[in-house]
């Protein structure tokens, strides 16, 4: 049997079946570093504020691995290679206690003694929010004021703690050190203040995002808008990094988060609503028309499940008819056989009804979208009234105007003439040239080149032919006319 090798000092948990053997940052930061992120560093907000503030930024990086893989509550003390289905976990709430002190904990090591301090940070900058004060809220968590009770308790809580703790009331030297503690300390090992359930916004967010990304990428109608919280889980189970349907936790956080944060949902009790953020308050009401469409839906969504699991069953006969029969069993065969011919029976009408409620849900989305249309249609035509009632489109305007626009023109003409024949003036250019005197000179330059041409091939020796020769001297006559004229 080989030997394992040992861990280095960058790699404490190279045998360990801690979740920090898995995953990153935990499994990328040296051991030195972890020794310092696992210690209690809570004291150091005061005297060395930036290595403190760089520790809690390096906890928020892992919390957030920890809960968007999914494996906060895996257990991996235990194997699990035996079980195909996996733990599941919800990827956006955090589950602080004990049980999670133990999911990071790493060999030589230790636990991580700053938890409690991490997370009261986190909570005050708003980046980890309780899960109840999260749900309860009415107000969107980017308004200042919408938790003023936990502001105020921190912005005038905290300093008057500092103040008893350097008068040696409380703190671990402290007169009351033996019987309370800072609810933002980590030095108390024993306090649990800071358990419970935590939203992680960051994470949040960006399910958001993914969500509004996939819907726009197969919203075809404003039928697709519409959802129950069981069709919205398994719709958009990969919005928060998951390949199954959303946790139920999961997935009323991140409704609530579209509903009041970002305005883009409307829920009514198990009915939920994609709206525009700038909808207006009719189109933020569910009507009955909006749960007709619903209820369609999920009788569809109901019959495909129904004869997926028809077609399975009558698979399954089929099998068990054909090896029966391999097997001689004649009694066992013609039973599958009838069993199937049931199912099929069945299967058929499950066909039928669902051929039906497809056409009518086609006609119900012809129906929606035909609204839309003549929506647009209203739109347009007052938007084009409202254009065309402008006092500049009157007709007496556009007459006025038009007529303006050539006296105007006429005027540029004018101003350009005049500012041509300047020009023309200034260079000495006379204007009073005749277009006949240039034809004529143009005509006398051509004749003296065919003069000048004949020239030269007489010089050459030349003969020129007679049926040219009568031609030639006209030219030529007349070449000399010129030239003399000249």
């Amino acid at each position: 049997m080989s030997k394992s090798t040992p861990p280095t000092p960058s790699t404490p948990f190279a045998s360990s079946s801690s979740i920090a053997s898995n995953l990153a940052p935990f499994s990328t930061t040296s051991t030195s570093r972890l020794q310092a992120l696992y210690s209690d560093f809570s004291r150091q907000k005061q005297s060395n504020p930036a290595s403190y503030h760089a520790n809690v930024e390096w906890w928020r990086k892992a919390l957030e691995s920890l809960v968007i893989s999914g494996s906060q509550d895996i257990d991996f003390s235990v194997s699990t290679l035996e079980d195909s289905t996996p733990p599941k976990s919800d990827r956006l709430i955090l589950h602080a206690g004990k049980p999670l002190v133990e999911r990071v904990k790493i060999p030589k090591v230790g636990k991580p003694l700053s938890l409690g301090a991490v997370l009261s940070d986190l909570r005050s900058s708003k980046i980890a929010l309780p899960l109840s004060e999260f749900l309860n809220a009415n107000a969107s968590i980017y308004d200042p004021g919408w938790l003023p009770g936990r502001i105020a308790s921190f912005v005038v809580g905290k300093p008057l703690w500092w103040a008893l703790e350097h008068m040696g009331i409380v703190g671990e030297e402290g007169i009351l050190g033996s019987f309370s503690s800072s609810p933002a300390s980590g030095r108390n090992s024993q306090s649990t203040s800071w358990h419970g359930d935590y939203v992680l916004v960051s994470l949040v967010e960006r399910a958001a995002d993914e969500v509004e990304d996939m819907l726009a990428k197969k919203m075809a109608s404003k039928t697709d808008a519409l959802f129950t919280k069981e069709s919205f889980r398994d719709a958009f189970g990969a919005a928060a990094g998951g390949d199954d349907v959303l946790r139920e936790a999961d997935a009323t956080v991140l409704v609530k988060y579209l509903e009041r944060d970002r305005g883009v949902v409307v829920v009514d009790k198990e009915i939920i609503k994609f709206v525009e953020s700038a909808a207006s308050a009719e189109e933020r009401t569910i009507t009955a028309v909006d749960r007709g469409i619903l209820e369609l839906k999920t009788a569809i969504r109901n019959l495909d499940a129904q004869i997926e699991s028809l077609q399975s069953k009558v698979d399954e006969c089929t099998k068990k008819a054909t090896l029966a029969l391999q097997q001689k069993r004649k009694p066992a065969a013609l039973g599958y056989i009838r069993s199937r011919k049931l199912l099929e029976g069945v299967l058929e009408k499950r066909l039928g009804s669902l051929s039906t409620l497809e056409a009518t849900f086609i006609s119900v989305e012809t129906a929606a979208g035909d609204i839309e249309i003549m929506k647009s249609y209203e739109s347009s035509t007052t938007t084009l009234r409202n254009i065309l009632s402008h006092p500049s489109l009157e007709r007496g305007k556009i007459d006025e105007t038009m007529e303006a626009l050539a006296e105007a023109n006429t005027n540029a003409k004018e101003v350009d003439d005049i500012i041509r024949i300047g020009g023309d003036v200034a260079l000495g250019i006379d204007d009073a040239v005749d277009d006949d005197e240039l034809e004529e000179e143009w005509k006398a330059m051509v004749k003296e080149i065919e003069v000048d041409n004949m020239a030269k091939t007489l010089a050459q020796g030349g003969r020129i032919p007679e049926h040219e020769s009568s031609k030639d001297e006209a030219v030529t006559e007349g070449s000399a006319g010129v030239l003399v004229a000249t």
